[in-house]
């Protein structure tokens, strides 16, 4: 029987957490004859792919399992996006945990919602989290509150973990952009399928959890990486974001605006410092993004043509066999203006020694 959804989970280094994400994706009330897994593992060094390889006899769904040496998200995704047997994909993190109607809710919003080409989840209250994470929860959480339900715009992006695509749509754009370094791939192909003419909706009736960093330096380095791959995301696409929006003050500005918003839906004074963790995260990266500038992006300003070998390694159900995916990506986005030469020496000085610290 031809699934209906399938459920890409791109995962690396995730072994404490990646048997709860398998749990609950078998926990799902959605028909499991209609349901298809891929997994792809992009190049862990611990037990993640040992610990799904162990799961797939006990799946009751048809599932794909893909190995390789560090790719890159762009890429891994691509393995969902052109490996995929059903119509819709809904992306599952390694350290998510999806409800039992996770999946039946998100391909009930697309059926009844024709010219949605991506819906992405509500975010759950996860349990137990710290300082850092319980922030990082609510940000998310009163993102949802206020613009939940509506027609995402491109200054927002949504990301992969909890949201669901029409392959169709996704297919249409040409994938995810391997070149992209870091991350972004997200953020770019939402702008992409939003110019195809497909819409984006945000916090659809569906939940889902996942865990957050739990240290600020965990924090840091992760928006250091996403300024990084951010570089790549304005040059490429110039009207994807305003770059004046990325930066520490805005970040400050964008804190307060939410804590109004989080204070309104729990009553807690502690989220009053979101202020000065959207500041943080958006100085972490604004260094990133300058890093970015001077190191550049020299292998994406040529054309390339990219082969994705597959190294099939379920012997579970419903196990690969097929051709391996193959995207084609025609990237030569424009240089970034930097500006003088001195003004490059001073940023090049600056990410140096941001670089050493991180």
């Amino acid at each position: 029987m031809k699934p209906v959804v399938t459920i890409g989970v791109c995962v690396r280094d995730c072994e404490s957490y990646i048997k709860e994400a398998i749990d609950s994706i078998l926990d799902q009330d959605f028909p499991h004859e209609r349901i298809e897994v891929i997994f792809v593992d992009d190049g862990s060094k611990d037990k993640t792919l040992r610990i799904i390889l162990d799961s797939v006899p006990k799946m009751d769904m048809q599932v794909k399992v893909f190995h390789d040496e560090w790719k890159g998200l762009g890429s891994v995704r691509n393995k969902v996006v052109y490996n995929a047997s059903g119509d819709y994909i809904v992306w599952v993190d390694g350290d998510m945990i999806l409800p039992r109607d996770h999946v039946g809710k998100q391909v009930e919003f697309m059926k009844h919602n024709s010219r949605a080409g991506i819906a992405k989840a509500r975010w759950g209250t996860w349990l137990g989290e710290n300082l850092v994470g319980f922030l990082e929860n609510i940000a998310f959480q009163a993102v949802d509150f206020k613009y939940g339900g509506i027609v995402a715009t491109q200054s927002r992006v949504m990301g992969t973990g909890g949201s669901i695509y029409r392959v169709k749509a996704i297919r249409q754009v040409g994938g995810f952009d391997e070149h992209i370094s870091g991350v972004g791939e997200d953020a770019d192909a939402e702008y992409r399928v939003r110019k195809a003419g497909w819409l984006l909706y945000r916090a659809t009736a569906a939940l889902f959890y996942e865990r957050h960093r739990k240290t600020w330096k965990a924090l840091w380095d992760e928006g250091f990486w996403h300024g990084y791959g951010g570089n790549y995301i304005i040059r490429k696409n110039s009207g994807i974001m305003a770059f004046y929006k990325t930066t520490p003050l805005a970040g400050f500005l964008a804190g307060i605006w939410y804590s109004i918003i989080a204070y309104k839906m729990m009553r807690r004074k502690i989220v009053f410092l979101l202020p000065i963790q959207y500041a943080f995260k958006r100085t972490a990266w604004f260094f990133g993004f300058l890093k970015g500038q001077i190191v550049g992006y020299k292998k994406q300003d040529k054309n390339v043509r990219v082969t994705s070998r597959v190294s099939t390694t379920a012997q579970g159900p419903g196990a690969y066999s097929g051709p391996s995916a193959m995207a084609l990506i025609n990237s030569s986005p424009p240089r970034f203006k930097g500006g003088t030469q001195g003004y490059s020496l001073l940023l090049s000085k600056i990410v140096k020694a941001i670089s050493d610290l991180h």
